[in-house]
This record gives C-alpha cells, structure tokens and sequence, in this order.
C-alpha cells in the first residue's frame, strides 16, 4: 500500500511540475483599433424631404475602407430595479402601420451619413411619435479593404473541406 502511494505521488509531482525554458523574443505591438460612436437626434419632416445629413464629428476619424453602422433607438425599458434600458434596433428597420410601411434606413461617406425614411405610404402620414425626436446610435467599425476575393475553391482548400460530401438544399 505504502509503494502505490508512493507511486501516486511521484506521478502526481510528474503531472504538475512543467519545464521552464528562455523566454522568447517579444512579440510585435499589436495594433490597439477600437470603434467610435456618436449619437444623433433628428427630426423627419416635410421640410427637409424625411431626411437629415449628420456630419461625423470631427474628432472621430473615419477612413473610406470603414464600416458605419447605424441603430434607431426603438424603446426605452425598464431594468426591473427602477432603472432603463435602451432598446437599439440596426438600419434598416422597417414599421408596419395600418395603412402600409415605412423604413429608417441610411447611406453614408466617410464624412457624414445620410438618414431618411422612405414607404409605401405618404410620408406626411406618419405620426410624430415617429418622425419628431429620434435618436440614432452611429458607429464607425475600423476596417481595411480586403486585398483580394477568394474563389470558392479557395475557400474549400484553405479549410480542408471535403466538397464531395456537401449537402444540396432545394427550395
């Protein structure tokens, strides 16, 4: 019994002990990107056709290559501990109302973006609560313009795909 402990022991030690070498060379620096965001409150009427150019702020720099998104705060909720919540929807975003739709949709530079509506309704139709007073979350994703466009071939060789046994789906 003793030489099984021992044993477990020895094993034990074995198990957790590791080698410790030269630590390697350092490493180079990566690159620290984070997005931006900006929010933007609009109003959409007749008078400026249901579309408002908001100018990225200056502060923020924006590259041609850059990913924006843009978000509609949809609601406000309540965290259930006397707090809120905001509800941000992505662009577009499409509204059912009874007579048809209309959708919150954007187009963008790198120096501003564009945000309208467009339906299938006249737009003067729409009710304030959803014209008056409307809050957009903007973000700008760093990106770089992809160096080239892999062909699905490609794709099958790089990850070792087996093509022979891809499912076909029919709809």
């Amino acid at each position: 019994m003793k030489h099984i402990i021992l044993l477990l022991a020895i094993a034990t030690s074995a198990l957790f002990s590791s080698c410790e070498g030269d630590q390697g060379p350092p490493g180079q620096d990566g690159i620290n990107l984070l997005g931006q965001v900006f929010e933007a409150n609009v109003n959409f009427t007749i008078n400026n056709d249901y579309r408002n150019l908001v100018s990225i702020p200056s502060n923020i720099e924006v590259f041609e290559s850059d990913a924006i998104l843009v978000y509609w705060l949809e609601d406000v909720v309540s965290d259930g501990s006397g707090g809120t919540i905001d509800v941000w929807s992505p662009l577009p975003q499409t509204i059912y109302v009874d007579n048809g739709s209309f959708q919150y949709t954007f187009n963008h530079t790198f120096l501003d973006v564009l945000l309208f509506l467009q339906g299938d309704i006249p737009l003067n139709t729409i009710d304030s609560g959803f014209t008056n007073n409307q809050i957009f979350r903007i973000a700008i994703v760093p990106a770089e313009f992809a160096t080239n466009s892999p062909s699905m071939s490609d794709i099958i060789d790089q990850y070792n795909i087996d093509d022979t046994t891809l499912e076909t789906v029919s709809f």
